[in-house]
């Protein structure tokens, strides 16, 4: 119909069938971020009837099967309770248990439409599509439809003051989820190594991998598989995999959370020192340790940036929503071999595995990856002495060669103590040459890393700046939007990356009051902003969501209402 929509799985992490939540979020406005409160509730479960209805706002609607009775210790005055007897009719209108049950979930379907005012026609083309070679099931889900929509018409003033209207606010726009459009950034980027191991929520990640290669990575002739993908023992051994595959010349990558991140530790560390290319997807979920596997928050922050003992810093790349992972899957393949280290691509279980409305995703036939500085075999027989940590342009990139290639460019892969010509070495004033080049390196990467995204009223600087990054953006827009209807003048900075460049610092500096917005319990993201940019850490307010359902714009608004208040008192 045209209305921006976007929808949360909210689901258990467990095997026992225990009752799941689907939240639909209708904005004519827009705005795709999850609602503090619920307009009308579709209750299927009597087992969470009590929950519910306590979750419909005063003045809201729950529509639920009344062929068994609601408790009416659950009744509310200041709701309207919407009961169709669906078991009932769909007993009397079909035969057999199975198509009962299944035709049951089509019935609602049908109530749904009277009392929102859903377009029936666009509604019955998508049934014919789903069920065009299947005449028998076409027909019963069109009387199952009929059976709720004729009951709620008769019953109930219909539409609701909620309905629906066809807009055109979705043209050029798709539903899709994080995962997917990761794996297919990664398809497009030229990965041909995928190495893993089973992890919620990161595993639909490489499985959507998997299929795009058995699509588009299979020769037509040959039939050869022109990629690897590999299920490891565990995440510390998909970490090995991964980084051996892109010391010889493969893009590679793995995806996990935040408990595979701790395991792939070490040889994150060896990858860094020894400056191997491999690109790092971190879907974070609730921690520590298990902690709540089908639950968002961003609480691998400090853990991505300076990941392994020792002196470590790493990229990271932060995408906002499915349409960013995609693009930025790319980018972090060109980044992870142009600065030859390790690159994460840091989303988290709403944006990977919940459903957003994004634009069509865009290509450019132009696109050729950034290998970096990669000697061929002309190069290095020119040269007298292959020198592989050498930095000969004042970057902090040294040039590598690819095994096999030419005899000069052999090296040994030292995580041990080396010098600038890869020979080991315990010397300090050697190895402090070679740590040094590797801050560097990073610092270099600062400005080729993505540029925050600046929201400014007029140009103007406002005195309120907010800061966020990843899958809190939807909120944050809209928490903007709502406040500047209440008068109150806000900037807002999303970060794109890490290492932090000159506008992050240039920001914080501009504003008399720094809110930082994110979803872990111990402010990390102002901890990184403190530690890398100076800013004195009482300037830089936390706001913290970290229960493990999606931010709301209303947690932000009524936050920073409340700090101005008290501040004014």
């Amino acid at each position: 119909m045209g209305i921006p929509v976007s929808g949360k799985n909210v689901f258990p992490s467990n095997i026992q069938g225990l009752p799941t939540w689907y939240e639909i979020r209708v904005s004519k406005d827009g705005h795709t971020a999850r609602p503090a409160h619920i307009d009308l509730v579709v209750a299927l479960n009597p087992a969470t009837y009590a929950k519910d209805v306590a979750a419909v706002r005063p003045g809201g609607w729950l529509l639920y099967d009344s062929s068994w009775p609601l408790d009416q210790a659950l009744a509310r005055e200041d709701i309207t309770i919407l009961g169709v007897p669906f078991g009932r009719l769909c007993v009397e209108a079909f035969t057999g248990d199975r198509e009962r049950t299944l035709m049951r979930n089509i019935a609602y379907t049908g109530a749904l439409v009277a009392l929102l005012d859903i377009d029936m026609d666009v509604l019955g083309e998508m049934i014919r599509e789903q069920f065009a070679k299947k005449r028998a099931l076409l027909d019963s889900n069109f009387r199952a439809l009929h059976l709720g929509y004729d009951y709620a018409k008769k019953h109930f003033p219909c539409p609701l003051p909620i309905r629906l209207e066809r807009m055109n606010a979705s043209r050029e726009h798709v539903l899709m989820d994080g995962n997917t459009a990761a794996a297919l950034g990664c398809l497009y980027a030229g990965a041909t190594v995928g190495a893993w191991y089973p992890i919620t929520p990161a595993t639909s990640l490489m499985e959507a991998f998997t299929g795009l290669c058995k699509r588009y990575r299979v020769d037509p002739e040959t039939k050869r598989n022109n990629y690897c993908i590999l299920q490891a023992e565990d995440e510390l051994a998909a970490a090995g995999i991964t980084i051996g595959a892109g010391w010889a010349g493969a893009r590679a990558f793995t995806s996990t959370a935040g408990p595979g991140i701790s395991l792939m530790s070490e040889f994150i560390g060896l990858a860094y020192y020894t400056e191997i290319p491999g690109v790092f997807f971190d879907i974070q979920r609730t921690g520590p340790s298990t902690g709540m596997p089908t639950r968002t928050q961003q609480a691998d922050l400090l853990s991505i940036a300076y990941l392994s003992h020792g002196d470590t810093k790493h990229i990271a790349l932060f995408p906002a929503d499915p349409g960013e992972c995609f693009y930025m899957s790319l980018a972090a393949f060109d980044l992870a071999e142009r600065f030859q280290t390790p690159v994460f691509v840091v989303s988290d279980l709403d944006i990977g595995m919940n459903d957003w409305m994004v634009k069509r995703l865009t290509w450019d036939d132009n696109y050729r990856p950034d290998r970096g500085k990669v000697l061929d075999a002309e190069q290095l027989e020119r040269i007298q002495r292959f020198s592989r940590y050498l930095d000969v342009d004042g970057d902090g990139i040294a040039a590598r060669s690819l095994p096999g290639v030419h005899p000069k460019g052999a090296y040994f892969v030292r995580g041990s103590g080396h010098d600038k010509h890869g020979a080991y070495t315990e010397d300090a004033a050697e190895y402090q040459e070679v740590v040094d080049r590797l801050a560097k390196k990073l610092k270099t990467a600062e400005e080729a890393v993505p540029a925050p995204e600046i929201h400014q009223r007029n140009g103007a600087t406002a005195p309120i700046g907010l800061v966020a990054l990843g899958g809190t953006h939807a909120a944050m827009l809209e928490a903007r939007a709502v406040l500047a209807g209440q008068d109150i003048n806000v900037d807002y900075m999303r970060i794109k990356a890490f290492p932090f460049g000159e506008a992050v610092r240039h920001f914080l500096d501009a504003h008399e009051t720094v809110f930082v917005v994110e979803q872990n319990r111990d402010a990390q993201l102002r901890s990184l902003l403190t530690i890398e940019t100076g800013v004195p850490r009482d300037r830089l307010t936390p706001i913290l969501d970290y229960g493990g359902l999606p931010l709301t714009a209303e947690r932000v608004i009524g936050d920073v209402a409340r700090h101005l208040e008290a501040s004014v008192a």
